[in-house]
Order: structure tokens, then C-alpha cells, then sequence
């Protein structure tokens, strides 16, 4: 009946979809994080790849990682385009699930990059799976443990790096625009402790000058969703198209750099308006 009711209501009040191309704007070149070395999580396509991509015209020197070492390699062919004199970008094999081998790893990168401590991280890497009524215990672990514990411990590492080395750094969650919703899967429960997380981290680390923030992006044009810029139509948000993850990316430079400095313990949604100015554009039915 509910359903019913529902589909009479949009007919009799359907929703203006206001249908907009996408003006796909990239920063331009800058010195804006010139000396700066940050470490992506998932930093092989998508969002990752595409503020990895930034990060680099912005002037900081880069690490992503990835669980495949034929995408981590693919990707940093592809990046090394952007490379400027004094740069670096390197790549390592990082699985979020696998705690244990975060400090080896954070050692091994800091070592082959010449570094002596990050003072960026951006937690991106994420999973989505099954939705609630299909969802099995080892779905549930796998998401949680990739998208909230593997954050959690990895942020530990590198904030206790920068607050040793004097480091006034940042660090950067890709949450989801998710949280604006009520939890009834894995991923938005894990994309809800993401945001209070970021909280949490923010109030810890700015004493030590060390900024976090979050950026939730809604529905994005990436390989997770099947998506690129060329199929950007999105009829469930007020702005009629989907966002791009050069426009996440673009936020992103601008949060880390020092235009960003008073922005602290901030969640910016990028949407289009879905979960903000609405919220008719998602079903929460059961099955």
C-alpha cells in the first residue's frame, strides 16, 4: 500500500529534475602543497587516483596504495605524466583488512620516498557489498574492517608520526554522503563511523596543529558505480547529474593546503543537493 501511495504521489507531484551539463574544472597547476608527501589509500582509480592526480599538480609528492600491484603499477604510469622536478610518486601494496602490516609498510614506503614522516593522509580506500537482508557475517567484517578499523589504526600510525616529528600535517577522510542517511547496511554504518571519527580525530590532533576533515561525495562517476564523465545522468538529486571525481579532488587540494587551515573537524558533503535540500531520492524499503 506504502508503495502504492508513493508512486501515486510522484505522479500527481512529480519531482523537477533540473538537468545541467557538467563544467569538468581542474585546478590549474600551483604550488600550493610544493614539499608536501602524502600517502592515498586506494589510490588506483577513482577518487583516489583523481586526488592523487591533483595532489601531484599541486607540487606535494605522492604514494597510493592499492591491494593489486599490476593497478598500483597501470595507475602510477598514468600519474607520472604530472610529475614536476623534485617529485616523487610511488606506489605499495596496502591492504586495509590486514592491521599487522601497516607499521612494516609505513616504514618501508617513508624508506624507498626518502622521507622522514607523511604530513598527509587521505584515508580513501572503501568497499561496498551486500544490502541488509542478504548480507553475511563475512560481507559485514570485510566491510568494516576495510572502511572503518583499517582507517582507524593507519590514522594512528600517522598521527603519532607527525605529532613525534613536529609535523602540522593533515589528514583527510573520504566519508560518504551516506551518513546523511539512516544505517541499514554495512557500508553506511561504516561511512556513519567514518564522520564520527573525523570528529573525534579533529578535536584530538589540532592542539598538535594537525588539521582533519572529511569530504562525503553522493553518487560519483567512478568504476565502482560503473560510471566515467562521458554518463554523468543522475535523475535522484536536485542537480540532475552525478559529481566527478575531479571535483572531489579539487576540494581536496583546497581542504589540505593552507587556505583550508581554519577548516577543522568539517564533513563536506558533495551531493548535489541529495540528503541536504532532499531526501526523497533514496528507498529505504526492507526488500
Amino acid at each position: 500500500m506504502k508503495r502504492i501511495l508513493k508512486k501515486v504521489l510522484k505522479e500527481i507531484f512529480p519531482r523537477k529534475i533540473i538537468k545541467t551539463e557538467a563544467k569538468i574544472v581542474e585546478l590549474s597547476p600551483s604550488e600550493l602543497l610544493q614539499n608536501r608527501v602524502a600517502l592515498i589509500t586506494g589510490g588506483t582509480s577513482g577518487i583516489g587516483f583523481a586526488i592523487a592526480k591533483a595532489l601531484l599538480k599541486a607540487g606535494a609528492s605522492v604514494c597510493i596504495t592499492g591491494r593489486s600491484q599490476e593497478r598500483i603499477s597501470k595507475a602510477i604510469d598514468e600519474l607520472k605524466e604530472y610529475l614536476k622536478e623534485n617529485q616523487t610518486i610511488y606506489g605499495e601494496v596496502l591492504d586495509n583488512c590486514k592491521v599487522e602490516s601497516f607499521e612494516a609498510t609505513i616504514i618501508k614506503i617513508k624508506n624507498k620516498m626518502g622521507c622522514v614522516c607523511f604530513d598527509i593522509l587521505i584515508n580513501n580506500a572503501g568497499i561496498q557489498k551486500s544490502s541488509f537482508g542478504h548480507t553475511t557475517e563475512e560481507d559485514y567484517d570485510l566491510v568494516m574492517n576495510t572502511n572503518i578499523k583499517g582507517v582507524y589504526f593507519l590514522s594512528q600510525i600517522i598521527a603519532k608520526d607527525m605529532i613525534n616529528n613536529s609535523i602540522k600535517g593533515n589528514i583527510l577522510n573520504v566519508a560518504s554522503a551516506s551518513s546523511l542517511r539512516p544505517a541499514n547496511t554495512p557500508y553506511i554504518l561504516s561511512k556513519w563511523s567514518i564522520k564520527g571519527f573525523t570528529l573525534g580525530l579533529a578535536k584530538m590532533l589540532i592542539p598538535h596543529g594537525i588539521v582533519v576533515n572529511g569530504i562525503a561525495p553522493g553518487a560519483t562517476a567512478t568504476p565502482m558505480l560503473g560510471r566515467d564523465n562521458t554518463n554523468l545522468t543522475n535523475d535522484r538529486n536536485p542537480m540532475g547529474r552525478m559529481t566527478t571525481a575531479d571535483e572531489v579532488a579539487n576540494i581536496a587540494v583546497i581542504l589540505l593546503s593552507d587556505m583550508g587551515r581554519s577548516i577543522v573537524g568539517d564533513i563536506i558533503y558533495m551531493t548535489g543537493g541529495a540528503g541536504l535540500i532532499t531526501l526523497d531520492d533514496v528507498d529505504c524499503n526492507l526488500l
